[in-house]
Formats: C-alpha cells, structure tokens, sequence
C-alpha cells in the first residue's frame, strides 16, 4: 500500500476506509434513533452505537469500569484513522470538501491553512470528528501525532465523563428515569430528526456520503492514471 500524502492508493483499500466511516456515521443514527429505547435497558449498546458525549453521561453509572472504558474508547476511535487517511491522500480535496461541509471549520480554511494547522492540534486532543480528522490528514499532521493526540485525548475524555458520572449520579439518573417514562414521544422526536438528518445527507451534493462516494471516484481515477504511467 501506498503511504505517501497526496496518493491515494489502490481503490479496494480506499473503499474499505470509507466503508468503515459510513458504517460509524450509519450506527450514530441508528443510535440516535433507538436512545429512548435502550437507554436504560441496554446501555453498552448505545455508546457502542452512538458514543457522543451525552450517551456516554447518560450510561456510564450504569456500566463497569472497564465495559465502559473499553467500549467506548474503541468505539471513539473506530472510523478517526480511516478519516485521518482520507485527508492524508486526498489533501487538497479533502479541504475542499470541508469548507463546503463544515460552517464551523470551513472558514478557518478560506481564511487560511495556516490557521488552522494552529488550531489542529488542540481540536484532535478535544474534538476529534471526521471533519477534524480528515483536515488532520490534509494539512499536514503526522500521523505520529495524530495518533497520540487521538489516544490521550480520548482515554481523557472519558475519564473526565467517568468522573462526571459519578459526581451527578443522582441528576443522571433523573434523566434516563425520565426518558424511560416517556420512551414512545421521545422516539418520535427521535424518528423525526433522524429522518431529517438522512433527508438532508442525500439530498445535495455537498453532502458527507456525497463526498465519501467521490473520494472513491477520484482514487479510481487515480489507479486509472497510474497504470497508464506504467
């Protein structure tokens, strides 16, 4: 396999990352969907399906240390090397799509690269989505670092949601005992946003599955170009 930034290499190995990033964005919205229904009787479920921040608080006095702990680094990190790896190929590409997807990082990019190579640093440690992870990869952050600050700052931030935990335990508590009261209307609600959301994914071309599938395009064309060279 190629490992050189800017060249993406074959397109089996291309497609293979980017099906394990739709697979994690597909299981949040399966998530999302199901939270009032697992939330109290299938917590391990939930951050294995969805583990963002608020999942994570809501389950982790209901799970052991170390299920938790497990669990929901693995599941953090699942699809954060194959994104790093989309913007190490396709670099300029992936930066492009960014300022198209993202209203948070986009302008940070117009306004310059420079800026956020600044920023990129802080923002894996503490934030790292696909869109930061895929930047990562563009802009030139090795991928050395980017697996230190991906792995630190994960275990912290469950560490610190673990602590968090068990100082509102009580309050937690309130909320799942509530979602479970009110399990069918909040699934509704569920139904309704998660439906939004997958309307809005196929609905314009500027869409993340939209780029993902033209990612995949490009690295054909690219294996495409180099056999011909050959």
């Amino acid at each position: 396999m190629r490992f050189q930034r800017g060249v993406p290499p074959a397109r089996p190995i291309v497609t293979l990352c980017i099906a394990i990033s739709i697979t994690s964005m597909l299981s949040g919205w399966v998530g999302d969907l199901l939270l009032s229904q697992i939330v109290d009787r299938n917590p391990l479920l939930l951050i294995a399906l969805n583990p963002r921040n608020r999942n994570l608080i809501l389950a982790t006095n209901e799970l052991d240390a170390l299920v938790y702990y497990l669990v929901g680094f693995f599941r953090l990190i699942a699809s954060d090397p194959v994104n790093y790896l989309l913007g190490f190929w396709f670099g300029d590409r992936a930066i492009a799509w960014t300022e198209k997807r993202s209203r948070t990082y986009g302008p940070l990019i117009r306004d310059g690269e420079q800026w956020f190579r600044r920023l990129s640093l802080p923002l894996i440690f503490a934030a790292p989505n696909n869109v930061i992870c895929a930047l990562a990869g563009a802009t030139g952050v090795s991928l050395r670092m980017f697996a230190v600050l991906n792995v630190t700052g994960t275990i912290a931030r469950l560490v610190v949601i673990r602590q968090l935990g068990s100082t509102l335990e009580s309050p937690i508590s309130s909320v799942v005992d509530f979602i479970g009261e009110y399990r069918t209307p909040i699934l509704i609600i569920s139904v309704i946003g998660v439906v939004w959301t997958v309307f809005g994914e196929f609905r314009g071309d500027n869409s993340e599955l939209t780029a993902l599938r033209k990612l995949e395009d490009q690295a054909e064309g690219a294996e495409a170009e180099g056999a011909e060279a050959d």
